[in-house]
């Protein structure tokens, strides 16, 4: 370790420039890293939902197929926008009444379901436009921007790929805000609890490698979903910063006994090596539990961020103490005080009233915690979009005029007879909430030769061995009519055509929902059993970590309770990774205050006194990171429109918060009065011999 050390700094400069010229190849893998805005295309592929789905997008080209809700607009009109929009580059076809029938015949002669399909409230009909790519494709991206320019008045753009392309542009367009707010938010912190005006902009630059460092090499993984892309940054920042203060504050400490700024540094290195590794692993692992969630987002946001953490211990440990030493001058020459206190009053009473601190805390935790299990969650990824984007407002359109909220694709084999076909139709027909049912034999009737149909329409209702039913209904995707919607129609295809697929907006998120609920337990059962393990580990302990971890927990039960108290409702990502997040990044405020307790042990204090000294001396390190990962996420929260990330920065944010108060004043207060069942389950918990007892 020592020689480790000794050539870091013996090198720095190299190291330096080494840094300085890898963040070239990192920012290209940067830009090159494609962003994913489709969540649902994190769903297990064997679902059938989303074997569905692949084949609406390789055989039939549906899966980024969109509608336009025209009103009030002439033939001739809409026939000369049609032929604009299909001349678009990737637009395979713009669909309307006209491919198959003469404009002039007069709707009253066409079958009902068309005429419900086809026309609506307000004098309004449909245009279904086909695109070539997927939804989420840049080629797909670029021809909704090209037909929303084609668009004239009173026509309203509405489908998977307009929203998402929506999503993109609000998405892009925010995230150098999230990233300024969080470093506004962590440079005033540092301000007031760093003793130099200088310190926190080298904080800044150093924390800049491994941003990009981690950023670049996402390109590896192929693609990263866009909360992945708009929070990596703001949570690393955050849980990172802890590293570089560990790292400065040794420094300075060790500046006082040794006789050159070098020699200091190794011996910095060297000591805060070994503190931030074994903080960093439960921080990794809390992470790292996100892999355990069948929806792949999960591990999306996990393996970017546990690099993310991995990368900022080696780059703390390598090129920050470059930077200190080469800014070392101006450091010292921009000292001032510090503004945040150390909690000395709140020391001494912690450790004279913890019976009270601790039944007050418990007293407070039934509410919270039987309020964590009513918080209302939702699972329409839509609903926590702005309502105003042009792609949720021409969606809500298709609702308003067609009474068309959600569209279910079903697939069934082309071997069932025409009869079979409309038999099931007519069934699905009854089914509660289906507003339309649409396929072959509703457009062409009974004994029509399907050869006589245009290409153009047979790929679309017939192709790679399957037969395409369209089912529009009234419901939203994610509530309960809908899922017991999806339910029925999945019962009634599947005694049709075992092989038979539903698939769509409405089965993809019941889906969702049902995965949710499994990935929320797996992630917490994992999440809590890997932090357990490392303290375990590290303090060779069988009640400190049920301590510490019990700490925390409770932290997370106060966040996720206050929703129910404030009528506030979450996304379901948001209460999904939340536990996991708030818990592998704040259980370090809990190792530092035991890890205290424990030398004043040593020290021969008593349970009293170590409680005390122990509060007192962390309270301002415990301060400083609880208050910067709090300034890092809660720009976010306050500044996004896009309330998916808004909720999970509120969430993390305020979890900061929680957890800090909770360590400052009930985790002293346990450690007191927990301090004999400590010493009988730790392996050499105190090594003096003669270590003071109450």
């Amino acid at each position: 370790m020592k020689k480790l050390a000794r050539a870091i700094v013996k090198m720095r400069r190299l190291i330096l420039i080494a840094a300085v010229l890898l963040l070239i190849p990192a920012a290209v893998g940067a830009i090159a890293t494609p962003i994913n805005y489709d969540i649902l295309s994190y769903l297990p592929q064997e679902l059938d939902s989303r074997v569905g789905q692949l084949l609406l997008e390789t055989d039939y080209h549906l899966a980024s197929t969109n509608m336009i809700t025209v009103e009030g607009m002439p033939t001739n009109e809409l026939l000369a926008m049609k032929a604009e929009i299909d001349e678009v580059p990737d637009v395979l076809n713009t669909f309307w009444l006209s491919d198959v029938l003469d404009p002039a015949v007069p709707t009253e002669m066409l079958p009902a379901d068309v005429q419900q399909f086809m026309f609506g409230k307000n004098d309004s009909t449909i245009l279904i436009v086909q695109l070539g790519g997927s939804s989420v494709s840049e080629e797909t991206m670029q021809a909704v921007a090209q037909i929303k320019k084609i668009l004239r008045k009173n026509c309203f753009f509405g489908g998977i790929s307009v929203i998402l392309s929506d999503t993109k542009e609000l998405v892009m367009g925010e995230m150098p805000w999230y990233v300024l707010c969080a470093v506004g938010g962590c440079l005033l912190v540092l301000f007031l609890s760093l003793e130099s005006w200088l310190t926190p902009f080298l904080f800044m630059l150093g924390l800049l490698f491994p941003l990009v460092y981690n950023f670049g090499t996402n390109i590896f993984l192929g693609q990263v979903c866009f909360i992945t892309a708009s929070l990596a940054a703001v949570l690393q920042l955050g849980v990172t910063m802890d590293f570089s203060i560990f790292l400065l504050h040794r420094y300075n400490e060790e500046k006082e006994l040794c006789a050159s700024n070098e020699e200091a540094m190794e011996n910095a290195i060297c000591k805060t090596m070994s503190a931030i590794t074994a903080s960093s692993l439960t921080t990794i692992a809390g992470f790292l539990a996100l892999c355990a969630m069948q929806l792949t987002l999960g591990a999306d946001l996990g393996i970017v961020m546990a690099k993310g953490v991995a990368l900022g211990v080696i780059c703390t440990i390598v090129i920050l103490p470059s930077l200190i030493l080469f800014f070392d001058k101006w450091v010292e020459k921009y000292r001032h005080r510090t503004f945040l206190p150390k909690l000395t009053r709140l020391s001494h009473f912690v450790s004279k009233h913890p019976m009270p601190v601790v039944v007050v805390f418990v007293l407070l935790m039934i509410p919270f915690g039987l309020a964590q299990s009513r918080t209302d969650i939702y699972y329409n990824i839509f609903a926590a979009l702005p309502q105003d984007m042009p792609g949720i407002v021409g969606t809500n359109k298709l609702g308003e005029d067609f009474g068309m909220m959600t569209n279910h694709f079903i697939l069934v084999r082309e071997e069932l007879t025409a009869s079979q076909v409309s038999t099931l139709c007519d069934e699905i027909k009854e089914v509660d909430g289906i507003t339309q049912v649409v396929s072959l034999d509703s457009i062409t009737g009974p004994g029509f030769e399907t050869e006589l149909l245009p290409d153009e329409l047979l790929n679309i209702v017939q192709n790679g061995g399957y037969k395409l039913i369209l089912a529009n209904g009234r419901y939203k995707s994610g509530s309960d009519a809908m899922n017991a919607q999806v339910d029925e129609l999945v019962r009634l295809v599947k005694e049709a055509d075992p092989e038979g697929l539903v698939t769509g907006e409405g089965a993809m998120i019941k889906d969702l929902v049902e995965i949710a609920d499994e990935d929320f337990k797996n992630v917490n059962i994992w999440s809590v059993a890997a932090v357990l393990v490392i303290i375990a580990l590290s303090f060779r302990s069988l009640s400190v970590p049920v301590l510490l971890v019990a700490s925390i927990e409770a932290a997370i039960a106060i966040n996720m309770g206050i929703p129910y108290f404030i009528d506030d409702s979450l996304p379901f990502i948001a209460s999904i990774v939340i536990g996991t997040i708030q818990l592998g990044a704040t259980v370090d405020y809990s190792i530092l205050m035991t890890t205290r307790y424990r030398e004043e042990r040593l020290a021969l204090r008593s349970p009293k006194a170590a409680a005390q000294q122990a509060l007192e001396h962390c309270s301002q390190s415990i301060l400083t990171s609880g208050l910067t990962f709090f300034a890092a996420t809660f720009g976010v929260a306050v500044i996004s429109k896009v309330e998916l990330l808004k909720s999970i920065c509120m969430l993390i944010s305020r979890g900061a918060l929680i957890s800090m108060v909770v360590i400052l004043l009930v985790l002293p207060a346990g450690l007191m009065l927990l301090d004999g069942l400590i010493c009988r389950t730790t392996y050499h918990w105190l090594n003096a011999p003669n270590a003071a007892k109450e």
